[in-house]
């Protein structure tokens, strides 16, 4: 394991290779977590939710967490009834490989949609990824949970707090159908702090809003989305209530944690060359903002541009003006790409020259602010641009 990602204490992970799609590819990942862990969990906002998803919503409201079971190479959406009954069998098998009951787990998949689950190779691949099972297992792990994805996420940090150190490490997977009620990603996040009285979960949802559901890749929101915080208790940090002194900075770690890996899922976007955030200030209600911000970074035309490097700053002014903000003064409308103004009193700002934006957008990295010039409230989403790969990697996705 790489010196800056530490294990969990109470968690192990293994991985094996179990053919769900392709022959000798990590795609099926096993996660054991200590008895008496505590678990929150986010999952995707699609009606159409993936039979995992369900299931996995059912059994965290039955009992407590041992088992969380990942397949990539078929995402077990869009497969009805069967779907569930797969869904279920492949608890039922971590639960009798491991000897516990089958609503102690947790079933993920990712994948191609539509497709009957491989539930025989699935099982089949248990006993090699519980052989596996190390608390060192992050990073065979990060990559066993990749599709579409050129590289793996994973982000972990280790900080004093008042009653010790605490450990919170993730992972996450996700390039494409990217965009807020969280994406087409799978993010696994524990920590050794034992965090009681139902504080887990307003932590994790409060991270997720401000990581997860603010990044968009290509509009697209996925069937099979879930994001998981598991804490084993069996570190040196207890948390029992929001007066306790540690609770907002290990909610800040968190945060941190979710963040970094929402930013490493936007710059791996499909095709994606360059890192673009849209910072949006100056609105009556962060609402507001977040839609404005949304409209810009969600636009074909804006990202193309990007991809291209062309100052082509009308498009992104035209954004603004579409994303329906009630009674809004043009004419207190300020825009920026980075440091150089483009937008000011209506129109193109008189400090503006082509070379200036022209120099702006070559950079990997760049930030367009937007002041609405109406209010206090702000808020930030992070994009990437759309390149002509997106639409190879998409178009050949089933071949």
């Amino acid at each position: 394991m790489s010196g800056d990602i530490h294990p969990v204490v109470g968690l192990r992970l293994g991985t094996a290779r179990a053919g769900i799609k392709y022959p000798d590819r990590r795609d099926l990942v096993l996660m054991e977590v200590a008895p008496n862990s505590d678990c929150a969990a986010v999952f995707t906002r699609n009606a159409f939710c993936a039979a995992p998803v369900i299931v996995a919503r059912e059994h965290l409201a039955a009992a407590r967490v041992r088992y969380l079971l990942v397949n990539t190479g078929n995402a077990n959406a869009g497969t009805g009834e069967d779907g569930l009954l797969d869904a279920r069998a492949s608890c039922q098998a971590v639960a009798e490989l491991m000897g516990c009951q089958a609503r102690e787990v947790l079933p993920f998949s990712t994948g191609v949609i539509g497709e009957p689950l491989p539930l025989k190779r699935l099982v089949d691949g248990l006993p090699r990824a519980f052989a596996q099972l190390r608390p060192d297992g992050w990073e065979e792990a990060a990559f066993g949970i990749l599709t579409t994805d050129t590289r793996p996420k994973l982000v972990s940090r280790r900080v004093a707090l008042s009653a010790g150190t605490v450990t919170v490490t993730g992972m996450a997977k996700g390039s494409g159908m990217i965009r807020p009620d969280m994406a087409t990603m799978l993010a696994f996040l524990a920590t050794d702090a034992r965090v009681e009285g139902g504080l887990l979960q307003p932590i994790l949802a409060s991270a997720v809003e401000e990581s997860f559901n603010a990044i968009t890749v290509d509009g697209d929101t996925s069937t099979n989305d879930a994001c998981i915080l598991l804490a084993t208790g069996q570190g040196e940090v207890s948390l029992s209530d929001e007066d306790d002194p540690d609770y907002q900075a290990f909610a800040d770690l968190v945060l941190e944690v979710c963040q970094a890996l929402a930013w490493a899922i936007v710059r791996d976007g499909e095709g994606a060359t360059k890192f673009i955030t849209v910072q949006v200030e100056g609105g009556q209600d962060r609402e507001e903002c977040r839609q404005v911000a949304f409209t810009v970074a969600h636009s074909p035309l804006v990202k193309t541009a990007f991809f291209a490097s062309d100052p082509n700053w009308g498009r992104i002014l035209a954004a603004v003006g579409r994303a329906k903000v009630a009674d809004l003064d043009l004419t207190a409308v300020a825009i920026h790409l980075d440091e150089v103004p483009i937008v000011r009193d209506g129109g193109r700002d008189p400090a503006y020259t082509e070379e200036q934006g022209q120099r702006v957008m070559q950079r990997e990295e760049i930030t367009v602010s937007i002041d609405l010039g109406r209010g206090e409230a702000t808020a930030q989403v992070w994009t990437c641009d759309l390149s002509y790969d997106y639409v190879r990697i998409n178009a050949d996705y089933r071949t």
